[in-house]
């Protein structure tokens, strides 16, 4: 049985280096999206995992394909047609400089996706996970009327279905998120968030924190995931990334897991960031791998952190590092020592 990601993938411009935009005469070029990211990550520790999207027929679309092939995800469920596919151009921070993002995906081949272009029974058949993103409803109406369908089928073919909230102020209000996931979250059996997007998609935040000040509370973490499990009685559990932003090249990173049995915190990293891009989707796809593997919920949850303190020393949107790597690291060793 198979996991399925569902949503957009784009081509990630970048200066090179920590170039700022206005510095820049060359760009590097890389794909990356959130649900790909996930599938990409989940293709490394070895699942059968494969990904849903739709992509224009022309050879930037074919090299995107040809990327994931290249990194193990099943890529013959994605559809083609549509005039282009999505762009954002990304700035790197570092010290006191934050990281910058411009998109420019306006009228790509997934937000003009048409009911008719999936044929929903035969995109679910053998799959017994799937995730998405907020990112993917934010895109159009036509991409969330889409997803909705999607979500109603896997729920009556008893899919576990896990999500990312992933709050985009850059492509919906704060309104709008909450009219549109606060139906498609009643499909979801396992939510991920960060230490904001709650509070923006929901309007229900956590005590005592101060994300800016680098002061984050477990405990009021906590009170948020059991509020949050009361709101959507289908939920059996919704973990948190806590990031501590002491500077864009230095955060704290840990995450707490609440289930409707317990509070699950896992162990604090100090991370010197290489690329911070794609950490939430690294640590989803960790935890999917976790669970659905039958670690428990506070060994999964320990990898899942362990994964995306890695992937922030990696560059690119995709977390290319293995189950072996994760694990030493989740077990304790991370002293960074060549590997000989």
């Amino acid at each position: 049985m198979s996991i399925l990601t569902v949503g957009e993938i784009m081509l990630r411009l970048q200066p090179f280096g920590y170039k700022r935009f206005a510095q820049a005469d060359a760009y590097e070029a890389v794909y990356g999206g959130g649900e790909a990211n996930v599938a990409v990550s989940l293709a490394q520790f070895g699942e059968d995992v494969a990904f849903f999207t739709k992509l224009p027929s022309n050879a930037i679309a074919d090299r995107c394909v040809g990327e994931l092939r290249r990194y193990g995800v099943d890529t013959k469920k994605i559809v083609r047609g549509g005039e282009r596919m999505g762009v954002y151009f990304c700035e790197k921070g570092c010290s006191q400089r934050p990281s910058n993002v411009i998109y420019d995906r306006a009228h790509s081949a997934i937000s003009e996706i048409e009911q008719e272009d999936v044929d929903v029974d035969k995109l679910l058949d053998g799959v017994e996970w799937l995730h998405w993103t907020g990112i993917t409803p934010a895109i159009s109406d036509k991409t969330a009327k889409v997803l909705a369908i999607i979500l109603k089928a896997a729920k009556q073919k008893n899919i576990t279905v896990s999500c990312d909230l992933n709050f985009r102020k850059k492509l919906w209000s704060k309104e709008k998120a909450n009219k549109v996931m606060t139906e498609l979250v009643k499909t979801v059996d396992v939510l991920i968030s960060n230490e904001e997007d709650c509070k923006d998609v929901f309007g229900i935040e956590a005590d005592d924190s101060n994300i800016s000040g680098g002061k984050i509370s477990k405990e009021g973490y906590a009170a948020l995931g059991a509020k949050v499990l009361a709101k959507f009685p289908a939920l059996k559990g919704v973990a948190f990334t806590l990031r501590e932003s002491y500077s864009a090249s230095r955060n704290g990173w840990s995450a707490i897991y609440v289930t409707r049995d317990g509070v699950y915190s896992s162990k604090h990293y100090d991370i010197d960031i290489v690329d911070r891009v794609g950490g939430g989707d690294s640590f989803g796809a960790g935890l999917i791998y976790g669970l659905k593997n039958g670690m428990g919920e506070q060994a999964a949850l320990e990898f899942a952190v362990a994964a995306s303190c890695l992937k922030h020393t990696v560059e690119g949107d995709f977390n290319v590092v293995s189950v072996a790597e994760v694990k030493k690291l989740a077990e304790g060793d991370g002293s960074g020592r060549v590997q000989r």
